[in-house]
């Protein structure tokens, strides 16, 4: 045992609180900033979906398009 707990066990208990109480604190702060972090997330998949899929529908209709011009072409 040091010779610091030996002399002021109640000062150590209240500095092992605090410090106790600081960790809790932190911990707390990270699981709000991890929750926020997965709704970004799934905001950020929702959208890159939606964009996939409006990338898609504009290449289908230019490439529609192309097909046309080149049938007229060859008319």
């Amino acid at each position: 045992m040091s010779a610091k707990l030996q002399k002021n066990p109640s000062i150590e208990l209240e500095s092992l609180e605090s410090r106790l109480g600081e960790l809790i604190a932190v911990c707390e702060r990270l699981k709000d900033e991890n929750r926020s972090l997965q709704s970004q997330k799934e905001s950020l998949l929702a959208d890159k979906a939606a964009l996939l899929e409006k990338n898609q529908v504009a290449r289908s209709r230019v490439e529609a398009m192309i097909s046309r011009l080149k049938v007229m072409e060859n008319s």
